[in-house]
C-alpha cells in the first residue's frame, strides 16, 4: 500500500487516532461491486461494515435501493436515507419484536423484512402482528453450514410451508448467508458455492411450484458474491468490500476491492533501534483480529509487540531499521477488519481528492435511534 494514497492535505490537525474515510475508493469499490453484480438491481448490500446514512446514500446515487441490517437502528438509518427494501438480517427476539412493527408503521414507503430460525419466535412475531392488524414479511433464515443461525437444510421446506400457515406472517423467501466461506482459492470457493446453490435450487422451486410465495432469496457475503452471482438470478448480498479491510484484502486476492479507510495515529515514543510506538490501543481499532489487528501502510513488514488500551508497541525487521519513524509522525494504518472498527467512532473525516470534505457520522453506531 501506497502512503501517498492515505496521505492528506490537513491530517497534521486532525486528533488521533482516528478513523479515516476515503470517498473516492469507496465510490470504486461501490462500481466494482455492481460490476460483479451485472447491475445494482440484484444488490441487497449489508450495511454493518459501516452505519452510516452517507454510505448508504452514496450507493442509492449508483442505484442500489436494498439493503440489509443487523439492528433495528440501521434498519431505521436506512429507512430514514429513502431506502425502498429493507432487511432486518438478526433474529427477531424479545423486544425487536414490537420494535419491527414499529419501524414498518413509522416508515410506510419502506418495504421491512425479518428473517427467523425459531417457530415459536415466529409464533409470537405472528400474534403480535395480528393484533397490531398487520404482516410480517418474513424470510426463513437457512443454515448454509456456518451452524450459526438458520433452519437446518433438511427441515427447511417442512418448518417454511408451518409458518406460511400463521396469521400475521406473510413468508416471501430464505436468507442464504454462507458466512464461513473463507476459501482463499477461489476455484475452491467456487466449488462450496455451487454445492450450496444446488442445495437450495430444488426448494426454491418446490415452493413455488406448490403456489407459495418464495421470490426472495438473498445469498452470500463479500467473499461468495461473485461466486452466486454466476449460479442464479437471486439477490446478493457483499458488504465488507463497500469500505474493505485489510483482512479481506490479503485473504481474498482475486476481489479486486481496495481498502477505503484508514486510522490516522502518530508515533508517540521511540523504543531503541528497532521499535516504535503509536497511540492506536485496542480503544482505536477491532481487536478480534490476532496477532495483527491493523497494516501499517508503507511499513507492511511491521509487527505487533503489544498492544495495550492506548498504545501499540510494533517492531521493525532488521533490514528495515533503517525505516525507523520519528515522535509525532503522522502513520496509517488499515484495520485488519473495518466494520467493528467502525463502530468505534462517533463521526469519520471524509476525504475527497487529497483533502478533508467533510465529516460523516456514524449514523447506526448506538442500537437505538428513535425506535
Amino acid at each position: 500500500m501506497n502512503k501517498t494514497r492515505y496521505s492528506f492535505e490537513g491530517e497534521e490537525s486532525v486528533i488521533s487516532p482516528q478513523l479515516v474515510y476515503y470517498k473516492e475508493i469507496i465510490e470504486e469499490n461501490i462500481q466494482r461491486m455492481i460490476s460483479y453484480a451485472e447491475g445494482p438491481e440484484r444488490l441487497w448490500p449489508h450495511v454493518k461494515t459501516h452505519k452510516m446514512a452517507e454510505v448508504v446514500k452514496l450507493q442509492m446515487q449508483y442505484g442500489i435501493d436494498r439493503f440489509k441490517c443487523a439492528t433495528i437502528a440501521e434498519a431505521e438509518m436506512c429507512a430514514a436515507a429513502g431506502a425502498k427494501k429493507v432487511t432486518l438480517a438478526y433474529p427477531l427476539v424479545g423486544p425487536n419484536i414490537p420494535r419491527f412493527l414499529t419501524l414498518a408503521k413509522t416508515f410506510p414507503e419502506t418495504e421491512f423484512f425479518a428473517i427467523s430460525d425459531c417457530t415459536e419466535q415466529v409464533e409470537l412475531a405472528a400474534m403480535a402482528a395480528v393484533k397490531e392488524q398487520t404482516e410480517i414479511q418474513m424470510l426463513m433464515d437457512v443454515d448454509t453450514g456456518q451452524h450459526r443461525t438458520g433452519v437446518p437444510m433438511e427441515q427447511v421446506e417442512a418448518v417454511y410451508r408451518q409458518w406460511a400457515k400463521l396469521p400475521g406472517i406473510c413468508m416471501r423467501g430464505m436468507h442464504c448467508y454462507d458466512g464461513h466461506r473463507h476459501e482463499s482459492d477461489c476455484q475452491v470457493r467456487n466449488r462450496e458455492v455451487t454445492a450450496l446453490n444446488e442445495q437450495i435450487e430444488p426448494m426454491k422451486h418446490a415452493l413455488r411450484d406448490s403456489g407459495m410465495d418464495c421470490g426472495i432469496i438473498i445469498f452470500g457475503g463479500t467473499p461468495s458474491f461473485p461466486c452466486h452471482q454466476k449460479l442464479n438470478r437471486d439477490y446478493l448480498s457483499p458488504g465488507t468490500c463497500v469500505i474493505q479491510d485489510a483482512g479481506y484484502a490479503a485473504a481474498y486476492p482475486d476481489l479486486p476491492f481496495e481498502p477505503g479507510a484508514a486510522v490516522l495515529t502518530r508515533v508517540i515514543s521511540v523504543q531503541g533501534e528497532d521499535t516504535f510506538t503509536l497511540d492506536m490501543g485496542t480503544k482505536a481499532v477491532a481487536t478480534d483480529p490476532n496477532p495483527e489487528r491493523a497494516v501499517l501502510v508503507g511499513m507492511e513488514y511491521a509487527t505487533t509487540v503489544l498492544q495495550n488500551e492506548e498504545h501499540w508497541v510494533v517492531k521493525l525487521p532488521p533490514e528495515h531499521r533503517a525505516d525507523m519513524p520519528k515522535v509525532g509522525d503522522v502513520m496509517f494504518a488499515v484495520p485488519m477488519h473495518v466494520c467493528p472498527t467502525s463502530a468505534l467512532y462517533p463521526s469519520v473525516p471524509v476525504i475527497e481528492k487529497g483533502k478533508l470534505t467533510d465529516w460523516w457520522e456514524v449514523t447506526a453506531r448506538n442500537r437505538k435511534l428513535s425506535i
